[in-house]
């Protein structure tokens, strides 16, 4: 069996991130309909977390320290737009996500930064491993922005909402 054109890869994973920003753009957009859970806030990263089984396979791998810098980044600086277009309304006694003009330029913009730095990183390290680097990176991103609406949302509802209540 032979082994994958890497410039296949690279487009096949370029042409997958421009498809997961459109539809996290969608999902989004219809989301600002539907009231703000704790189950939609922290769904996406348990979902995501999954992904770290791609470290498995040996050619996923790369120094730990790599990995740190690729969250930090994710959570510090990446994060921050993200966090910055979320806010929430109270709206007939529950919490929706307020619709963010901003947010679909937001994403698309860190797609781009995201193409430009996959351009360099790929010069120094494997297509896999770049991988890997950015999925750590989205991972830190996320979570942080997850850790933050949970912040916000928790704000706004009374605590006893918090308690689950049974099915009845």
């Amino acid at each position: 069996m032979g082994s994958i054109n890497p410039s296949f890869l690279h487009i096949g994973s370029t042409l997958g991130a421009v498809f997961m920003a459109l539809m996290v753009i969608f999902i989004r957009m219809k989301a600002s309909h539907r009231p703000v859970t704790l189950r939609k806030i922290w769904i996406p990263p348990l979902g995501m977390a999954t992904g770290f089984a791609m470290f498995v396979v040996p050619e996923v791998r790369f120094p730990w320290w790599w990995a740190v810098l690729a969250f930090l980044a994710g959570w510090f600086i990446f994060a921050y737009p993200l966090m910055r277009s979320t806010v929430f309304e109270a709206r007939e006694g529950e919490i929706y996500a307020k619709r963010s003009k901003s947010f679909a330029f937001i994403l698309l913009g860190l797609l781009l930064v995201r193409t430009v730095l996959h351009e360099f990183i790929n010069r120094y390290v494997s297509i896999p491993q770049s991988g890997g680097l950015f999925f750590i990176l989205a991972f830190g991103m996320i979570l942080h922005w997850r850790v933050f609406m949970y912040k916000r949302y928790t704000l706004m509802v009374p605590p006893e909402a918090h308690i689950p209540q049974p099915r009845g």
